[in-house]
């Protein structure tokens, strides 16, 4: 009879998993998070605001009063800035 310090645990991570892409099916999420932006705030910060609306009014807020102008569309980056 095996003991259980032979199993291996669950909670063990392998060095490498086999995956079968072909089995994969498309993100079906994917479509409501085109054409839009995450950006991360810190924790101080998001506990200022109630909603994405709220961030959203005070950024054009900003942007009116400072008069910028869109910049060129930027490609999308990671937080890490890994593309």
């Amino acid at each position: 009879m095996k003991s259980s310090a032979d199993k291996p645990s669950l909670d063990d991570l392998r060095d490498e998993y086999a995956l079968d892409y072909a089995k994969s099916s498309p993100n079906r999420f994917a479509a409501r998070l085109k054409n839009t932006t995450v950006v991360v705030l810190q924790p101080d910060v998001a506990e200022v605001f109630q909603s994405a609306k709220a961030v959203n009014d005070l950024l054009r807020s900003a942007i009116a009063a400072t008069g910028s102008k869109p910049s060129r569309k930027r490609p999308a980056t990671r937080s890490n800035g890994r593309r």
